[in-house]
C-alpha cells in the first residue's frame, strides 16, 4: 500500500510529496523551500528515505534538497537536461528572485531520469515521462493511477513557459501526447494547487 502526503512549502506554496510504504520506507518528490514541516513528519514516522525525486530543478522545488539529503543520506534523481541546475543559482532561478529567496545551490543529482525509465522505489514502480515545456528537463512520474506532474499540468491550468528553457509548443505536446494519453481516472498531483484528474482536465482545462 502506498500512502501519499502533501506539504505546501515555501513562499511560492510548492507541493512536496512524501510517499511511504508499510515497511517504514519513503521517497520525497520535490522537497520545496522551508521544508521544516516535511522533515518533522519524516522524523516522527522514523522513515528511511530511499530517494529524493525532482520533477524539475526550479528553486521552489529543490530548495529542501540539501538539508534532507544530508539528514537522510539519500540520493537525488533529476533529468539529465537539468543536471547543472542544482549547482547554479542562475539556472535554477533563485538568483533572479531576491525578494523570495537567497541564491540556492547544492551538489549534483546522483542519478539521471529519462523518458521510458522505470524506477523501483519503496516496493513500487514509477514510470518516467519526459514532459518538457515548463522547463527542458521536466518529468512526470506515474505510479499506478497516481501521476506526479510537477509544473506541467495543474487543476484548470498549465505551467508557465516564460522562464529559462520554457517553450509553449513543447508544453502542449507533453500534455496532449503524453499525459492526455493516460486514463481518465488517473489522479494528478501537481506542483502547486489542488489535486485533479486527467479526465477532468481533458474535459475542462481552458488552456489545452
Amino acid at each position: 500500500m502506498l500512502t501519499i502526503e502533501s506539504f505546501c512549502l515555501g513562499p511560492l506554496q510548492t507541493n512536496a510529496y512524501l510517499l511511504r510504504n508499510e515497511e517504514g520506507k519513503g521517497i520525497i518528490i520535490d522537497p520545496g523551500m522551508n521544508p521544516g514541516a516535511l522533515i518533522t513528519r519524516m522524523n516522527n514516522l522514523n522513515l528511511e528515505i530511499e530517494a529524493i525525486v525532482l520533477t524539475h530543478a526550479h528553486f521552489d522545488h529543490m530548495g529542501g534538497v540539501d538539508e534532507i539529503r544530508k539528514l537522510k543520506g539519500c540520493p537525488v534523481y533529476l533529468h539529465a537536461l537539468e543536471s547543472e541546475w542544482l549547482t547554479s543559482s542562475k539556472l535554477n532561478g533563485s538568483l533572479n528572485w531576491p525578494q523570495v529567496t537567497e541564491p540556492l545551490s547544492t551538489d549534483v543529482a546522483e542519478y539521471d531520469l529519462a523518458e521510458g525509465q522505470q524506477l523501483e522505489l519503496i516496493g513500487h514502480r514509477f514510470d518516467v515521462y519526459h514532459t518538457p515545456g515548463h522547463s527542458p528537463g521536466s518529468v512526470s512520474l506515474l505510479c499506478g493511477n497516481d501521476l506526479f506532474a510537477g509544473d506541467v499540468l495543474f487543476r484548470l491550468g498549465v505551467g508557465r513557459t516564460d522562464l529559462y528553457g520554457g517553450r509553449e509548443r513543447d508544453l502542449m505536446d507533453s500534455i496532449h501526447n503524453k499525459l492526455f494519453k493516460l486514463n481518465d481516472e488517473v489522479k494528478v498531483y501537481p506542483g502547486h494547487g489542488s489535486r485533479t484528474t486527467i479526465g477532468y482536465e481533458r474535459s475542462n482545462n481552458p488552456y489545452v
